[in-house]
């Protein structure tokens, strides 16, 4: 067995290669790009007889290099940098560190260790192709909210009559009248005619007359005004924060649509879409976190630990603590958390799952997580089982019980 340890940068990556006795067989600095990879192949040969008997340690899961690494046959396992770190202080207590010295250490990791740490998984092109869209998707809804923070951060300096008018600055609703009234003086000059216009423009269709003479109130309304020329640059702020929140709500669409056509396609599908609580976004991001490959995880309690859901316990001598997960994939437990949400209005079981561990003390967000993890080991189980949701077969003992 040969073991290889890259440490990875955007224009060079350091290659460090092992035996099985721990022995440095070769270290080099190959360029990021189809040259440098040709290297890195053109070395790890010089080594090994068969792809399948080359070990490699990366701290990263995606990216040309990888997938140049999977396909060439090694065995390419991800290394959470966190545990790298803390893999570096068993070789060196002066805190040195060095690219050369890091992929030093991956190599050893692997070579030692390996059987503590996931192998890349090999999820199919659309699996990725879902994962590179809803990811995208949910980081420009990101994007979106901190320039809404942005915008309400300016209006509560200088326009409070605005934030009275609008629950949700980020709707169509405010963001049509904001580019219109970016300041008071702009917003009390307009009439009830235009503000309807400008409702209809952004796709209000029901209640105009009604919502148009509530905005009109609400902006006319007294209010505590700062100068002219601060008033003026506030303006400036507000319209170029509500033009940028517009592309994005527009690219947010746009994204979402093609996020759904290329999770319908997905084999898995179905299965997804048949639990409650999950539509074709919330969907997607599950699949696109979890993937499609069958051999990732080979016990619910793994795709549970993985989707951070399951929580962890601190035990030593006589105290005992059962704590949320922190290190978890960020997007999959926030999914996760969404799907437990929205399933306790629409599965029965669910609903009293979530009951039952209100009684018992719960507070609302612990009480979600834990039906998260049950979700989580549901959709495990009709995975493996390659079968859509059953609402008797997933609470049977909660069925069980109540009769």
């Amino acid at each position: 067995m040969i073991f290889v340890g890259i440490d990875w940068a955007e224009a060079h990556h350091d290659v460090c290669l092992v035996d099985d006795a721990g022995q440095v067989l070769a270290k080099r600095r190959v360029a990021e790009g189809l040259e440098g990879v040709g290297k890195l192949h053109a070395l790890i040969a010089e080594h090994a007889e068969e792809p399948a008997s080359v070990v490699v340690a990366i701290e990263t899961d995606r990216g040309l290099l990888v997938g140049s690494l999977l396909a060439a046959g090694y065995q390419v396992f991800a290394i959470n940098p966190l545990a790298a770190s803390r893999y570096r202080d068993r070789h060196a207590t002066s805190g040195a560190k060095s690219d050369a010295g890091d992929a030093r250490v991956l190599a050893d990791l692997v070579r030692t260790d390996r059987h503590q740490h996931r192998p890349v998984a090999g999820d199919s092109e659309l699996a990725e192709a879902v994962k590179i869209l809803a990811r995208a998707h949910q980081g420009l809804i990101w994007s979106r909210q901190r320039q809404v923070n942005q915008l309400r951060n300016s209006l509560r300096e200088f326009y409070p009559g605005a934030l009275a008018a609008f629950d949700d600055l980020g709707s169509a609703d405010a963001i049509a009248i904001l580019e219109l009234a970016s300041t008071p003086s702009r917003g009390r000059a307009l009439s009830r005619a235009k503000i309807a216009s400008a409702l209809r423009r952004a796709g209000r269709e029901r209640n105009l007359e009604t919502k148009a003479a509530q905005i009109q109130t609400q902006l006319r309304r007294p209010q505590l005004e700062a100068p002219a020329l601060v008033a003026q640059a506030y303006g400036h702020s507000v319209a170029a924060c509500a033009a940028i929140i517009s592309q994005l709500s527009q690219q947010i669409n746009a994204l979402e649509r093609e996020l759904a056509a290329s999770f319908e396609t997905h084999p898995d599908a179905e299965i997804y879409l048949s639990l409650p609580g999950l539509g074709r976004v919330l969907g997607a991001r599950a699949l696109a976190e979890f993937g499609d490959d069958r051999t990732r995880f080979t016990h619910p309690k793994a795709r549970k630990n993985y989707a951070g859901t399951a929580p962890i316990t601190k035990a030593s001598g006589t105290r005992k603590v059962v704590l949320a997960r922190v290190a978890r994939n960020r997007r999959l437990a926030d999914a996760c958390y969404q799907w437990a949400f929205a399933a306790i209005t629409r599965s029965e079981g669910a609903r009293r799952k979530y009951d039952s561990l209100r009684a018992r003390g719960q507070t609302h967000h612990q009480a979600l997580r834990a039906l998260g993890n049950r979700l989580v080991g549901v959709l495990h189980g009709c995975l493996t089982n390659q079968q859509t949701y059953l609402e008797e077969v997933a609470w049977r003992s909660a069925i069980d019980v109540a009769a």
